[in-house]
Order: C-alpha cells, then structure tokens, then sequence
C-alpha cells in the first residue's frame, strides 16, 4: 500500500473569529465539495466528511456530501471522518456506502467509531449506558452485511433479520471498513483480533502517545492469526501547511483555538488553546501537522516510523478558517507534502530490500 495522504472536514459552523462573520450552512456545504474537487486535482488519497449532529455543523448526513464529493471527483477515496455507528442502523449504512461505492466506481470507505461526541445517542433514543455493546453489536451486523447476503441474523439492540436481501451490493469486492480509535486500548485490541485496519485520532499531546495502543493492536492481531504487518493504520489529526513554519502557525491558531472553545460547548466546557501551548503542539515532539511542506514531511515521516502507519488524513480549516486559505493549504498538501513523503519511504523501502 502506498503512503497515502488525504484531508477531512467535519462541515463545522464557526464565526470567523478576525471578521466574526459566520458562514452559512449552505456556504459551508458547498465549501466542502470545493475542498474535495481540489484534493482530487492536486493528487491526494482520501477525502473525509464526519459526522455531527447539531446545528454548529453540516456533517449531519456525511454519505450525502460524499455523493456531491463523487460527481465532482475521479480518483480520490471517499470515506466518513466518522460515522457514528453505535447510533446508526448498520443496515442503513452499508445501503448508503453501498450507494456511494458505485456512484464512485468503487471509491468508498467508512471509519467506524463509538463517537466521541454522544449527541446522537438521545436524538435516535439510545441510551448511552449501553455505549460499548451498541458499538459491538452494530459493527458485528455491518461487518456480516458485507460478507454475504441474503442475511439471518439477530442481537439485542435492533430486530433480527431472516434471510434478508440487503442492497444494493458494492462496486467489487466489498467496501474498506476501518475502526476510528482515541487511544483505548480495549478498542485497540478489539480491532486488532477482528483483523481490520485502525485509524488512530491524535487531537493534541506528543506525537508518541499511541505507541502502546499500536502494540496492543498488533499483538492482538497476531494472536488472532491476522497478518499484523498487513494491517493499514492511519492517523488522524489537525493540521495546516503554509509556505513556512511562522506563517502556517499565524494562521491555523486563532481559528484552531477557536474552534477547540466553540465546538466542545455541548461537551459543557470550551478547550481554551494558550498561543504558547499550541505551537508547543506544533512542534516536532507533537502530534500537530503545522508547519512548511517540509516541516509537515518530516513531521509525516515520523509517524511512519513510529507506527508504521500508510496513511495521514488531516483536518485542515478548523474553526471557520477562511475557504481561500483552506484551499491554498489543500494545493501544498497535494504538490509538495504528499510526493515528498511518498517518494522517502519508497526509497526507504527499496533500501532495506
């Protein structure tokens, strides 16, 4: 697998916090398929739209953004930031990916993840006591809706299902599903004895501090009999990139830290980002992806060698971040950033052949 590299929005609605102007979700929506058409042209991997569900974000219907994505791109894969499973029916998932899998000829992906924001759950009459077993139960459900249909199946959370015919079927072999983890080490060691690939969520805190869940997730591959080697991980973080070092900083904290304030509110507290804790953040040591093109290579190569991971998705533009800025930062990404690192770690990787 190629080192892939790719971006990803969650479509949130913040005030600008220079102008104060606040977009609107219309704006924001169709701020998001430019975003994607640019990241197809300039030649990165993967697009991603997350999902919420409050007012202050677009992403409350992720699939549908993606099948705008679709029409308006080629190549690059398509996948949920997040789709919040434990709150979802899998069934209507994998109808909708399935949908968007061959609208795109074969270019869709879902991260599946518990959901760090729990919103969802009293919106859909889910009670969040029962948050690890709905995630378990679905996902068992989602990963046996891919694996074959008809289907009979039942659980405790949904309906049983009796020789159901679930369609459509995806464009070819079946639709990557990857498990989005914070750093618990029980999910970690879930994914890894279920053989699927992880995507790991570094939000801030050193660029080391997954080491032990990418371990435990080997390891419990390995004793499930799975390839550890052949597992993909990915990491996700915020990030910006700008012509140097000082300019990508000035111009990703105020918009970085106010959207750490405003979109936590219903968490009942704001993230309050002091200037000098960011670009601590921002530093090599830290998970941040801020900086030059070369800063954010060297910054990528280090993940590489610390997980092994084959893929970065960033999430640039956070907290209202003007579009031109967001697209000028989209185009580095794709011409300089990605080609560099792909181009060290296949030389890497002929060395050591």
């Amino acid at each position: 697998m190629t080192f892939q590299v790719g971006i990803m929005t969650f479509g949130e609605v913040t005030a600008d916090p220079v102008s104060g102007r606040l977009p609107s979700p219309r704006q924001r929506v169709r701020d998001t398929i430019e975003q994607a058409r640019l990241a197809d042209q300039v030649g990165l991997d993967v697009f991603g739209v997350g999902e919420h569900h409050r007012s202050d974000f677009v992403g409350s219907a992720p699939t549908i953004l993606l099948a705008a994505a679709a029409e308006a791109t080629e190549r690059i894969r398509l996948t949920s930031s997040v789709t919040v499973l434990s709150s979802e029916d899998p069934v209507r998932v994998w109808e909708q990916f399935a949908t968007l899998d061959l609208l795109s000829a074969g270019r869709a992906e879902i991260i599946a993840g518990r959901g760090s924001y729990t919103e969802s759950f009293p919106l859909f009459g889910y009670d969040l006591a029962d948050y690890a077993d709905l995630f378990r139960e679905k996902l068992d459900l989602l990963l046996k809706i891919r694996a074959q249909n008809p289907l009979t199946w039942s659980g405790t959370f949904r309906p049983a299902l009796t020789d159901a015919d679930i369609a459509p079927r995806a464009d070819g072999d079946g639709i990557p599903i990857w498990i989005g983890v914070g750093g618990s080490p029980a999910s970690a060691i879930s994914t890894g004895r279920l053989g699927l690939p992880m995507a790991l969520a570094l939000l801030t805190g050193p660029i080391t501090q997954h080491q032990q869940t990418v371990e435990l997730y080997r390891a419990a591959a390995e004793q499930a009999g799975h390839a550890a080697e052949d597992l993909p991980i990915s990491i996700n973080t915020h990030g910006y990139v700008a012509r140097t070092d000082r300019a990508a900083r000035d111009t990703m904290y105020p918009y970085f830290a106010q959207g750490m304030a405003d979109n936590n509110h219903q968490r009942g507290h704001g993230v309050r980002i002091p200037r000098i804790a960011f670009d601590g953040q921002a530093g090599p040591r830290a998970g941040l992806l801020v900086g030059s093109p070369q800063e954010v290579v060297d910054k990528l190569l280090t993940y590489h060698e610390l997980y092994g991971v084959r893929r970065a998705i960033i999430q640039m533009g956070f907290g209202g971040m003007p579009q031109r800025d967001h697209l000028k930062a989209i185009e580095l990404l794709g011409t300089e950033v990605a080609p560099a690192v792909r181009r060290e770690i296949a030389r890497r990787e002929r060395s050591a052949a």
